[in-house]
């Protein structure tokens, strides 16, 4: 690894951002995010899957910063609407990312559907990227259902809508410190790290 442990994460969001730092502080990495460098232009997701979207941020960034970099795609899908919005969870009210509208479009979607029919998976796919060395993926998913109401003020996204039986709250009622313990992204995280040290040993 360079001399200050860098890893790049490919992200402008900041709530996404901190649950990186969370998770990776403790091994003594430095994180920088996109926001560090405002010169770049955002990669575009035109992948079929979380898979592939991860895999072309991670290694068109990797190519241009010439350093580590990980990028993950993540996103809902809800089982009554045929697993949408999947990849395009970001933008499912339009174009300009928008969370408020994002969860009113699905509130509206499942206006009729019954508590029991509202079953949908947070799905998440980590890519691991270096110019010189062969890409890494892994996966995680949260299983829940979608909420009637908003709940809660942590988080981003869809999470004042994603209820998690479980802790019987939706993940924005969770503290970060919980969320980290069980949410896709970590679970995807977890993944990782089992084969960090084999990806990580030429640097």
């Amino acid at each position: 690894m360079n001399k200050d442990k860098l890893v790049v994460i490919a992200t402008k969001n900041k709530g996404k951002a901190k649950e990186f730092e969370a998770l990776f502080e403790r091994y003594g990495y430095s994180i920088k995010t996109l926001l560090d460098f405002p010169e770049l232009e955002d990669v575009e997701e035109t992948g079929e899957t979380f898979q592939e979207n991860a895999l072309l941020k991670a290694e068109t960034i990797a190519k241009e910063l010439q350093t580590v970099v990980i990028a993950d795609d993540s996103g809902l899908a809800v089982e009554a609407l045929h697993g949408q919005p999947g990849v395009y969870s970001a933008r499912y009210a339009g174009e300009e990312k928008n969370d408020a509208r994002n969860n009113a479009k699905l509130l509206n979607e499942l206006a009729d559907v019954k508590d029991e029919n509202r079953k949908a998976t947070f799905h998440c796919s980590l890519a691991i990227a270096h110019p010189e060395k062969e890409s890494l993926v892994v996966d995680g998913k949260l299983e829940g259902q979608i909420a009637g109401v908003p709940r809660g003020l942590n988080g981003f996204g869809y999470d004042p809508l994603f209820y998690v039986p479980e802790k019987d709250k939706t993940l924005a009622e969770l503290s970060e410190e919980e969320k980290n313990e069980i949410s896709h992204r970590a679970r995807a995280l977890e993944k990782l790290e089992k084969n960090w040290s084999d990806w990580m040993k030429d640097f």
